[in-house]
């Protein structure tokens, strides 16, 4: 099968995404390292300083760069002449589509449903990645079964977000093909593993703290 993208888990819930056309896309940079690729465009999930850092933006921005993300965090994508989505609305960029999708939480206060705050759906070529941002199991995710997620990029730290439990529940729902834990707190990945093996061994977990993943 073509590869379309591969994925690189940057550290937090930062992640670099290269086309194979070879265009970059960065969702929520936080504490990048001296020397990243420069990107051709940047989704920032909402604004916390953790998902959007303008320090992180400047060092992998270029004169070209995009800057996209919700309408709710508009006032911030201005200093950058950033775009402003609506939730669901799709942005076209020649060979992918980004789309947002809503991320809230339910039971913790940290990241209210009227904030309008999002995940991202990057599509190219019948592979999906959904970066979930900072959320909750939310009902919306399993209108995301019927679209095929290739990988589904999960927060699971329990502190802002979904714990494991909450986490590969969600798995349940969106039934992607792979699931990459993130947004941990540096917590030991392998029981989510096992955890996912225990309620559906069809999702493959991918950890990836030293490598990338090719879809």
């Amino acid at each position: 099968m073509d590869v379309q993208m591969e994925i690189f888990w940057l550290g937090h819930a930062s992640f670099k995404i290269k086309m194979f056309s070879g265009r970059i896309i960065f969702l929520d940079p936080y504490n990048i390292k001296k020397g990243e690729e420069k990107a051709d465009i940047i989704v920032s999930s909402h604004s916390h300083s953790d998902h959007f850092s303008k320090a992180d933006i400047k060092k992998i921005w270029k004169d070209d760069t995009i800057l996209l993300g919700p309408v709710s965090i508009a006032d911030s994508l201005i200093k950058f002449d950033g775009q402003a989505l609506e939730i669901g609305e799709e942005f076209a960029y020649k060979d992918f589509t980004i789309e947002l999708f809503p991320a809230y939480t339910i039971k913790k206060g940290t990241h209210p449903k009227s904030n309008n705050w999002v995940g991202t759906i990057i599509e190219s070529a019948g592979k999906s990645v959904y970066h979930a941002g900072d959320t909750e199991r939310i009902p919306e995710m399993k209108e995301l079964a019927s679209r095929k997620i290739t990988v589904a990029l999960l927060p699971c730290g329990g502190t802002y977000t979904m714990d494991f439990e909450e986490a590969t529940d969600a798995a349940l729902d969106i039934q992607p093909e792979i699931v990459v834990p993130m947004h941990n707190w540096e917590k030991d990945l392998n029981p989510f593993r096992e955890l996912m093996a225990k309620k559906d061994s069809k999702i493959k977990v991918e950890i990836l703290t030293e490598k990338s993943l090719k879809i």
